[in-house]
């Protein structure tokens, strides 16, 4: 029973450990996204293979040229063999580009997975090594004027947006 227990725990973390992946790359938090990675890591992210610092700095020049990203994960697919995982997370990972001269803003949905070696180091399940593969992909443009947002809070991509305020620390 104990041996069960620490596999679902194990399990549960790995998925902890993809949703704040999720989470820091739609608020640009890069503390927040280097914290799911070893130091050692690669990715490879289709137009970046490398190291995690090298991920970092690459998406920190690209995500802000979207006007919004958001990552919704479905299914997730995880092996536990002792200090050393497999992880598929299903994903679609959606991208408002923002609007250009007479071209509309764009809706770049992606159909993907996040596939994960994850080890524990030290206590920890972090990856070690990601490879991000590409199921299907389509864009659409936004339609102008959809909804009123005078009502709305709306979110932010950095540490200013309302999440951060209700979190407990």
């Amino acid at each position: 029973m104990e041996a069960k227990l620490q596999q679902l725990l194990d399990e549960a973390e790995i998925r902890r450990v993809h949703i704040r992946y999720c989470r820091g790359i739609d608020r640009m938090d890069w503390d927040l996204v280097r914290s799911c990675y070893h130091p050692d890591a690669m990715d490879r992210h289709g137009a970046y293979n490398g190291s995690i610092e090298g991920f970092i700095d690459w998406a920190t020049e690209l995500l802000p040229s979207f006007e919004s990203t958001q990552h919704f994960t479905g299914n997730q697919y995880v092996e536990v063999h002792g200090d050393v995982a497999f992880a598929e997370h299903y994903a679609q990972a959606h991208h408002r580009t923002k609007p250009d001269g007479d071209k509309p803003a764009m809706d770049w949905v992606v159909n993907i997975r996040y596939v994960d070696r994850m080890e524990r180091r030290r206590g920890e399940w972090r990856i070690a090594d990601r490879l991000v593969v590409l199921d299907s992909q389509r864009s659409d443009p936004v339609p102008q004027g959809v909804a009123p947002l005078e009502n709305f809070t709306v979110g932010r991509r950095d540490k200013d947006d309302p999440s951060y305020k209700y979190r407990v620390v």
